[in-house]
């Protein structure tokens, strides 16, 4: 591919197409995998990108390098990356764009809010003099973009089961280290997580009782929790040492996110939620017809005389009598 090719980028809807064939794309990252090993000695991560032809479902991108300081840093979900000399494949009836570390090259800037066009991360990249009119052209399309979530690809808190895998969409309350390499965050939708069964031995009661909080770390000061809402579960979500370099930047007090894959677990009779190296993330706006469901949930709730019970254990009406 010459010089000029460079020049040249595809859609995505049309690179889809050009299986086999290197292509240059330039598209918003909507989808973040966190870095992992391979089985031989490269590192690999992969996002999921969409411009204006293809918003919906988008195609991932998979990266593999030989450090994993140079895979791509995605500062936010929605910004903007350019990708030169991709090649397009096949897996399972979907189609990625395969970055090649020889010979493929990225760069990564700002979305919408973005004030200039000098990339903040790159690999194998020689900026070109229109560059800024591609960045300028999809950061003018992002203003009145939206990720289409669909109806059936996310759970509510209520609907956790231990052991599995779940689609979450919540909002992040606080984000906090409670030791030495592990950091946690607390997240919320406005509903109830379902009850946990505790079986304990009476006779070793005093041995086994269960802490009120897991962190080993001072509670949380009561002017935070006076900002928390007053319905609903709080989900702690664990970082380890492994996965913090690359989330805890992006995950910002206030901001709505869907972790994909987020695997649940219940701790000494709490519910946790755990990253794992198959989760994902993706950022919700507040617009989002469900972020707005979920703050009308809330508010319907604190008007209710018992809304405020989780809905568990809510005093339903007798079948016999028809009173409650």
């Amino acid at each position: 591919m010459g010089e000029r090719d460079d020049y040249k980028f595809l859609k995505i809807k049309d690179a889809i197409s050009a299986i086999n064939q290197k292509v240059n794309l330039i598209g918003v990252v909507i989808e973040l995998g966190f870095p992992k090993t391979t089985r031989g000695t490269d590192f690999f991560c992969s996002v999921k990108i969409v411009d204006e032809s293809y918003p919906k479902p988008g195609i991932p991108v998979n990266f593999f390098m030989a450090h994993m300081e140079n895979l791509p840093t995605v500062g936010s979900p929605g910004d903007i990356i350019q990708l030169s000399r991709v090649v397009m494949k096949t897996h399972n009836d979907g189609v990625y764009a395969l970055f090649n570390k020889k010979f493929s090259s990225f760069a990564l800037y700002e979305g919408k809010n973005g004030e200039d066009f000098l990339p903040y991360q790159c690999s194998l990249f020689r900026p070109r003099d229109h560059d800024s009119k591609f960045i300028a052209g999809m950061r003018k399309w992002l203003v009145d973009f939206h990720v289409d979530e669909g109806v059936n690809t996310f759970s509510f808190l209520r609907e956790m089961r231990e052991g599995q895998h779940a689609n979450l969409v919540c909002k992040i309350l606080h984000v906090c280290e409670i030791a030495k390499n592990e950091w946690m965050a607390l997240v919320w939708d406005g509903t109830d997580s379902p009850p946990i069964s505790i079986n304990t031995n009476p006779e070793h009661k005093m041995d086994e009782q269960l802490p009120l909080q897991l962190e080993p770390s001072p509670p949380l000061s009561r002017d935070l929790l006076r900002t928390f809402p007053t319905v609903g579960t709080i989900l702690r979500v664990i970082i380890d040492k492994v996965n913090q370099k690359h989330v805890l930047h992006l995950l910002n007090t206030g901001e709505w996110v869907k972790f994909i894959s987020i695997l649940c677990e219940v701790h000494a009779g709490l519910w946790c939620g755990v990253l794992t190296p198959f989760t994902k993330l993706r950022y919700l706006s507040n617009e989002d017809h469900f972020v707005l469901a979920c703050q009308r949930s809330y508010n319907e709730r604190l008007s209710l005389k018992l809304g405020r019970i989780p809905y568990w254990c809510f005093p339903w009406c007798s079948q016999i009598t028809g009173n409650c």
